[in-house]
């Protein structure tokens, strides 16, 4: 498994004046969409990566088009790219699912996130474990 696709519904309040998506509130889908990721338990029953402690040091977005709201959910794929002794780079694209909602298939936003193995308990990084390697080798490229 490369990517990993969500499907998700925008909240009407996610809508700003310009009656489209605001740019904060993308952040936001990107958010669901790792919580979603990481936020359960793996195929082998072991812990979701969100309870072994992680946090995001760096976001990198790119908007390409505006993204008007819409009740149809939007799809985020979702993947692994570098990957680090304590830390791992996330790979996003906000995209329709297929064409029946704007005519042609259109990516909305390209964004990255960093994210920080962390020990809450010393508040210092941490190294990745086997069991968190091998869950983020299963969405690299």
């Amino acid at each position: 498994m490369a990517r990993q696709r969500l499907l998700l519904s925008l909240r009407w309040g996610d809508m700003d004046a310009y009656r489209h998506v605001n740019n904060v509130e993308l952040l936001r889908v990107l958010e669901e969409a790792r919580v979603r990721a990481f936020g359960i338990a793996s195929p082998d029953g072991s812990a979701p990566m969100l309870a072994t402690g992680m946090v995001v040091a760096k976001h990198t977005v790119e908007y390409l088009a505006p993204l008007d709201y819409r009740l149809a959910p939007v799809a985020v794929d979702l993947w692994i790219g570098r990957t680090g002794g304590a830390s791992f780079e996330v790979g996003y694209e906000v995209l329709e699912p297929d064409e029946s909602a704007v005519g042609e298939l259109r990516t909305y936003v390209r964004a990255t996130t960093v994210c920080v193995a962390y020990d809450f308990a010393t508040g210092r990084p941490r190294r990745l474990g086997a069991e968190e390697r091998a869950r983020l080798a299963a969405l690299a490229p």
